[in-house]
C-alpha cells in the first residue's frame, strides 16, 4: 500500500510498492552519507560496460561476467541496525536482508530501466541526500503504463509482488548528489 499523493497524475503506484517518508532523521542521514562517502566506491560494472554511479556491495554481488551471484564483503556492523529497522517496517523476519548495495549518484547520473536480478525477492531502498524521481513502467498491450514516485531524502520504499516482477524501474539523471542504500532479501528455495 502506498501513501496517496506521491505519484504523478494522482494514480496509484504499482501493486506491491510501499513507501514512507522520514524513515530516519537528519542526523542519521548525515552519518550514513559520511559512511558511504568513505567507502571504497567503484564504478558500477555490468559486463563490458561501466555505469557512472559508484557502488559498494555487501553480502552478495551480481557478477555480470560470470552471470551469477558471488559472495562480497560481509554487511558492515553499522548497516545491520538499519537493515533490522527496514525488515521490521516491511514486516519481514529478522535477518531477511542478505545483500546491501550502497550507491552514490553524482549530479547528472541516473540509472536506466531494469528489474533487479531474479535471485532477490523483496527490495528496500533508502534515499539519502536529495530527492529523485523513481520511475516505473510496464507493457500494457502496445503501450507503456507509467508511474513516478518522488522519493524524498530519508524515505524508504519496498518493492514486492507486481512492483518487483512486472514493472521495470529507473531514475533519471539527478540534479544534486544523491546516495542510496538498497537492501535485498533472497528468493526462498
Amino acid at each position: 500500500m502506498t501513501q496517496p499523493g506521491l505519484f504523478a497524475e494522482s494514480e496509484a503506484g504499482p501493486a506491491g510498492l510501499r513507501y514512507t517518508d522520514n524513515f530516519i532523521d537528519r542526523a542519521v542521514e548525515r552519518d550514513l552519507i559520511g559512511r558511504i562517502a568513505a567507502l571504497p566506491l567503484q564504478r558500477f560494472q555490468f559486463g563490458a560496460f561501466e555505469g557512472n554511479r559508484r557502488v559498494a556491495s555487501f553480502g552478495y554481488r551480481y557478477d555480470y561476467a560470470l552471470q551469477r551471484l558471488t559472495e562480497a564483503e560481509p554487511i558492515p556492523d553499522w548497516l545491520l541496525p538499519l537493515a533490522r529497522q527496514g525488515e521490521a517496517w516491511a514486516r519481514l523476519p529478522e535477518g531477511s536482508v542478505r545483500q546491501v548495495l550502497c550507491t552514490e549518484y553524482e549530479v547528472g547520473v541516473g540509472i536506466g530501466w531494469h528489474r533487479d536480478k531474479p535471485h532477490f525477492k523483496e527490495i528496500l531502498g533508502l534515499s539519502l541526500g536529495s530527492p529523485c524521481k523513481f520511475r516505473f513502467r510496464r507493457r500494457h498491450g502496445d503501450r507503456w503504463e507509467r508511474r513516478t514516485l518522488e522519493a524524498l531524502p530519508r524515505s524508504l520504499y519496498m518493492m514486492d509482488g507486481e512492483a518487483r516482477s512486472q514493472w521495470e524501474h529507473s531514475i533519471p539523471p539527478v540534479g544534486a548528489r544523491r546516495y542510496s542504500i538498497t537492501f535485498r532479501t533472497m528468493k526462498r528455495a
